[in-house]
């Protein structure tokens, strides 16, 4: 379920349109998952702010936990179990895997609406955005398809 969106250029950071969008959500955050372009102190403590658990893979597979008292407990302790599991292991464990359904509605998006916006004005882009999420949720609403792996 789309529960906040933004309309941007291509200019625009991934961390710093993270944290609009988390502040503009009007109720409770239990979780923010995301890829690795939201390993930012920014957003955990944004998403901390709004008591959501944070699951978002380190930048870099060199990172480190902080050596004094962390600010980032929560990336610290991933970074720690990927170190222990490995990416893949702490991917499953940590349900990093739900940011695929991200992925898929965008694909969804896409897929139904268009790549691309028809109006040229940016309030009226803004609204045509707003219109498709709704859209979209709707369509999400009258329920999720079923995948089935086929053997081979």
């Amino acid at each position: 379920m789309i529960v906040a969106q933004s309309l941007t250029d291509g200019s625009a950071g991934d961390a710093g349109e993270g944290i609009k969008l988390l502040q503009s959500v009007g109720r409770k955050i239990r979780s923010f998952t995301a890829d690795g372009a939201y390993d930012s102190s920014a957003i955990y403590k944004s998403a901390k702010a709004r008591g959501a658990k944070v699951v978002v893979p380190p930048s870099r597979k060199a990172a480190a936990p902080t050596k004094r008292k962390s600010q980032l407990p929560e990336r610290d302790r991933a970074i720690r179990r990927i170190s222990k599991l490995g990416r893949r292991r702490w991917k499953s464990e940590s349900g990093y895997h739900r940011q695929g359904r991200v992925e898929n509605s965008f694909f969804r998006f896409k897929s139904i609406v268009g790549g691309r916006l028809r109006t040229r004005q940016a309030d009226a882009q803004a609204t045509e955005a707003l219109i498709a999420c709704n859209v979209l949720n709707r369509v999400l609403e009258l329920g999720w398809p079923r995948s089935v792996a086929i053997p081979r």
